[in-house]
């Protein structure tokens, strides 16, 4: 926790939920050990806290724990992604192609423009944790998102944010709204 929103600074717990008790559960990140806790007997769900998260702490992330009765190590878990936001790089840009209302059927063209970092760049709704769309202009700063045959599902307000080149984990902040 928090699942979205990370910056610099911020504290973050992850938590490992077991199938069933361990001896002990470790956390690794990018295929390396980071940390490790003893379990009782009973424990299920281990947490692991990020405290003052730094750009090298931003990466995947998984658990594994291990049994001694038989003796072995579990599959590792699916692993999450910690995205961090990093405010030194400046929110991007958005405009839509519509005025004020927009009929039901009609499509809808967003662009996002990433104030020149390169990179990859996503188009966000408010209220869905996970990007709607995203795109890699290959050398250019704008992306243009297009929603096809809009219902009333699709209103809503909409923000971009982007991960600059050769940042998969570092994102911008979110860029001002259109609705």
């Amino acid at each position: 926790h928090p699942s979205q929103g990370v910056s610099l600074g911020d504290t973050v717990t992850l938590r490992c939920h077991l199938p069933k008790p361990a001896a002990w559960v470790e956390l690794c990140q990018d295929g390396l050990l980071r940390s490790y806790k003893d379990m009782d007997k009973h424990q299920v769900m281990a947490e692991f806290s990020l405290v003052c998260v730094k750009l090298e702490d931003a990466m995947k992330y998984w658990c594994q724990y291990r049994v001694l009765e038989p003796p072995g190590v579990s599959e590792k878990s699916v692993p999450i992604e910690l995205v961090v936001t990093d405010h030194r790089y400046s929110p991007p840009n958005i405009s839509i192609s519509h005025e004020k209302t927009v009929e039901v059927g009609t499509n809808v063209t967003i662009q996002c423009c990433n104030q020149g970092y390169g990179g990859i760049i996503f188009l966000q709704k408010d209220g869905h944790s996970a990007p709607l769309q995203h795109q890699d202009p290959h050398g250019g700063g704008t992306a243009t998102f297009t929603l096809f045959g809009v219902t009333p599902a699709d209103s809503g307000t909409y923000r971009c944010s982007y991960h600059p080149k050769a940042s998969l984990f570092v994102s911008s902040p979110l860029g001002d709204s259109v609705t």
